[in-house]
């Protein structure tokens, strides 16, 4: 029993459609290994051998080597991290508040971030705004005594922005939109007293405000009894006389012991 086997030549009609097939799915697997979209909001790291190539990539379609280099996406839209903190003040005392930060990754910084720091998206909050954000508030903090924090809160919040933003600036990675400092906690025995200070503070404060206004009025009464001359009380009394009173203080500088008066249309003395 003989078989027979059919000859397929790459000239021949079988050999040019199989010719075409393996082309056109390796055209195809190259293709989809060289074009990649770049979401809105992100950036693409490209490495090309693992090193870093080029600047990143902005969002929309873009092109790469195939099986040569890799895609890594960076956010660069504004992160929002709480972070729970406990801290000492100047006078050795525990608070605990939330910072919330509000970040954003420098798009042009995202291949100096993927080669030096970090080579995930997930890692640039605790790689590099972490820890400047937790040094910032321990150096805020511990020049301030607890009373002080607890009365200003809002001004020693702001400075602490400002001391992130600068210490996360000195390395030019990230950009710090804001910073919020909430739900401060310190002991209760403490916010007693420094409740108790205040209240006392504003007793003080009213009595030293009253007594301020009775030295004021009494020094109006005293210059106005000094201002208070037989010519000014006649003229007081003119400005105020009706015209039907019948006793009328007399003249200013009426000579006698006692100044002549009217009682009953008769001028007496």
């Amino acid at each position: 029993m003989s078989t027979s086997f059919k000859n397929v030549t790459p000239t021949g009609p079988g050999g040019t459609t199989t010719l075409l097939i393996v082309l056109s799915f390796t055209g195809f697997l190259l293709i989809t290994q060289a074009l990649f979209v770049v979401p809105s909001g992100q950036v693409a790291v490209v490495t090309t051998l693992g090193k870093v190539s080029g600047p990143s990539r902005r969002a929309g379609l873009n092109f790469k080597v195939p099986f040569i280099q890799s895609v890594y996406p960076f956010d660069i839209k504004t992160q929002v991290q709480p972070e729970k903190f406990e801290t000492l003040t100047k006078d050795l005392q525990v608070i605990r508040a939330t910072a919330t930060v509000k970040y954003s990754v420098k798009p042009q910084e995202a291949g100096r971030i993927f080669a030096t720091i970090a080579s995930r998206n997930s890692d640039v909050y605790q790689k590099i705004v972490q820890p400047s954000l937790l040094k910032a508030l321990k150096s805020v903090f511990s020049q301030y005594e607890l009373e002080t924090i607890a009365t200003e809160f809002a001004v020693i919040s702001e400075k602490v922005g400002d001391t992130v933003a600068q210490e996360l600036n000195s390395f030019d990675y990230v950009d710090v939109k804001s910073l919020d400092l909430t739900g401060l906690e310190i002991a209760e025995e403490y916010r007693a007293a420094i409740e108790q200070k205040q209240i006392a503070g504003q007793q003080l404060l009213r009595a030293k405000t009253e007594v301020e206004i009775a030295e004021q009025e009494a020094l109006r009464y005293e210059t106005l009894n000094e201002s208070l001359d037989d010519q000014v009380l006649f003229k007081l009394f003119l400005d105020k006389w009706d015209g039907s009173t019948q006793v009328v203080p007399g003249l200013p500088g009426s000579m006698g012991g006692s100044p002549p008066v009217i009682v009953g249309g008769n001028r007496n003395k």
